[in-house]
């Protein structure tokens, strides 16, 4: 009997031991499970996105781009399909503030990775957000690399905004209306054209002049019409806008000026001060 009891308590014994060890073998297991490095996101060029497939611009166009646009670090730039952050990572070097728009939810934990690798993550941020859905209207510079289809969906949003903003796009158009600039870089192979817009003011319309009236016709930023004063009608020759900056030539005067909503105020060619009110259009 007591050598049947012994081996009873040996057993018991045996099997405790037993199962301390599976449960101390399972928490390390655990253990090692959750110390384990995540698996890092690795973009892969032509990867399905929501509206485009991922290809990335080559830095020198990506350069060149803020180049163009002429980046501060009094602007705030917004990259739409900002991918791995590459352009927005650049503009916040220069001392811009920069967001990136980006679909992908991996890609935007991928391009915060890289501006806190870059030093810029204070001034570059990235957000998940649909293109057509955002308010681009605080951004004071735009970069892109989307198809045509697209950009020209954006057109009218972006035709809406302040006078000045500056675009610039890799590559693709908006279709009818002309780049104001346009570049090839060297030392590149492929995606290697950046275009550049500026955001024209709205002048289309008649408005009063001392002297007359000046009726104008606009295509983006090409401006056409005709200055009467008195009996006197002259067709306006060269007319055309950058930002909020309009130049036309009217009987062989030079007219430069700045627009602010219904009014312009500027200076001929000889100096001579002119101003404008918009009265319908």
């Amino acid at each position: 009997m007591r050598t049947t009891h012994m081996n009873r308590l040996d057993l018991t014994q045996r099997s405790w031991f037993t199962v301390c060890v599976l449960v101390i073998a399972a928490g390390v297991f655990v253990g090692a499970q959750a110390q384990a490095p995540a698996t890092q996101f690795e973009p892969k060029v032509g990867q399905e996105g929501k509206d485009v497939v991922w290809v990335p611009t080559p830095q020198v166009l990506v350069d060149k781009m803020l180049d163009m646009a002429k980046v501060t670090p009094q602007d705030f730039v917004m990259d739409l399909g900002s991918g791995d952050g590459r352009t927005v990572i650049t503009a916040a070097k220069r001392g811009a503030r920069a967001m990136g728009i980006e679909y992908n939810p991996s890609m935007v934990e991928l391009s915060k990775q890289n501006a806190t690798k870059e030093g810029v993550g204070d001034k570059a941020t990235f957000v998940k957000a649909d293109l057509y859905e955002t308010d681009l209207s605080k951004a004071t510079v735009i970069t892109m690399f989307l198809l045509p289809d697209i950009n020209l969906k954006l057109r009218p949003k972006i035709l809406n905004l302040k006078p000045g903003t500056r675009i610039v796009s890799n590559t693709f158009t908006m279709e009818d209306w002309m780049a104001d600039e346009t570049e090839r870089v060297e030392n590149c192979t492929s995606w290697c054209t950046a275009l550049f817009w500026i955001v024209p003011a709205k002048v289309a319309g008649t408005w009063k002049l001392p002297q007359g009236d000046l009726t104008l016709k606009q295509q983006y930023q090409m401006v056409s019409g005709t200055l009467k004063s008195g009996n006197a009608n002259a067709q306006i020759s060269d007319g055309k806008l950058r930002g909020d900056q309009l130049t036309f030539s009217a009987g062989g005067v030079q007219y430069t000026g700045r627009v602010n909503g219904t009014t312009i105020m500027g200076t001929t060619g000889s100096g001579a001060t002119w101003n404008a009110t918009k009265i319908s259009g």
